[in-house]
């Protein structure tokens, strides 16, 4: 057996910004051998219904373009690519060892690699002009975003003017007794099946502390239209443990439409 890594991560919501980036660079450098199999087995396999419950979610009017960010392995990018044939699909992450296994997986997929690609950048400078894609998605890594709100904003300025974002992304449900038997879940029994398979455990313990200390649905709900977006819905998955967060950027050609209540 591998030997395994001395890792002791802070919690989440004592960490500054740099220390916040560095820790994730090194989670996700670390586990990148058996992240599928452990989100797979972590979420009892529902990770892959959510992932298709975002991509049915997504319209292509006009650049036929979706840009994937924190792409990790590529699983959301490849269901993307899978489900619209004729669109063109670019993976971002700044973990050069989660894009390799990314570009190792979709070579593996000739129904559509060669319409994904795949890039090293920062959510926060995203290497790419202003307009230039229909969609942005991102799954279950804007948490891993220490300045959301920047991240959002730019977001928005890639996307083309009635363009989609879409954030999947795991938080305890709204529920008292739920929430006590996630957090259970979450901090007692996860990071110990992780054990057996990873050669870093303490990196979901992070994974867990992240999931705890995320945003409630309407405050990141808000956040999403403080960055700008409009119509911004989200959907409970699975009893509210993941939800799907939908805004658009609204259309200046367009006269101004009347707000709608976000709903869960």
């Amino acid at each position: 057996m591998k030997e395994r890594l001395k890792r002791d991560y802070a919690p989440v919501k004592n960490l500054k910004a740099d220390d916040h980036i560095r820790i994730v660079q090194d989670i996700f450098a670390t586990v990148t051998g058996k992240y599928d199999f452990l989100n797979h087995l972590l979420s009892f396999r529902r990770d892959v219904a959510w992932r298709r419950f975002a991509a049915r979610k997504m319209h292509f009017p006009r650049t036929r373009r979706y840009l994937d960010v924190a792409t990790g392995t590529a699983d959301l990018a490849l269901e993307v690519a899978s489900r619209y044939p004729d669109v063109e699909v670019t993976g971002v992450d700044f973990v050069l060892e989660m894009l390799g296994k990314a570009v190792m997986k979709t070579a593996r997929r000739k129904e559509c690699r060669n319409r994904v690609s795949f890039v090293q950048g920062d959510a926060l400078a995203l290497p790419f002009a202003d307009r230039s894609f229909d969609v942005v998605g991102i799954a279950f890594g804007i948490r891993n975003i220490p300045d959301r709100p920047g991240a959002l904003r730019e977001f928005s300025r890639v996307l083309i003017e009635g363009g989609q974002v879409a954030i999947l992304e795991m938080q305890l449900p709204q529920q008292k007794v739920l929430q006590l038997l996630c957090s259970f879940y979450l901090r007692r029994i996860l990071p110990r099946m992780a054990r057996c398979f990873t050669r870093n455990p303490a990196a979901y313990l992070y994974l867990a502390d992240s999931i705890i200390q995320f945003p409630a649905p309407e405050r990141f709900a808000g956040m999403i239209r403080d960055a700008g977006f409009s119509n911004v819905r989200h959907y409970p998955l699975t009893l509210g443990i993941t939800r799907l967060y939908v805004g658009t950027k609204p259309d200046c050609s367009l006269p101004p439409r009347k707000a709608t209540r976000p709903f869960s």
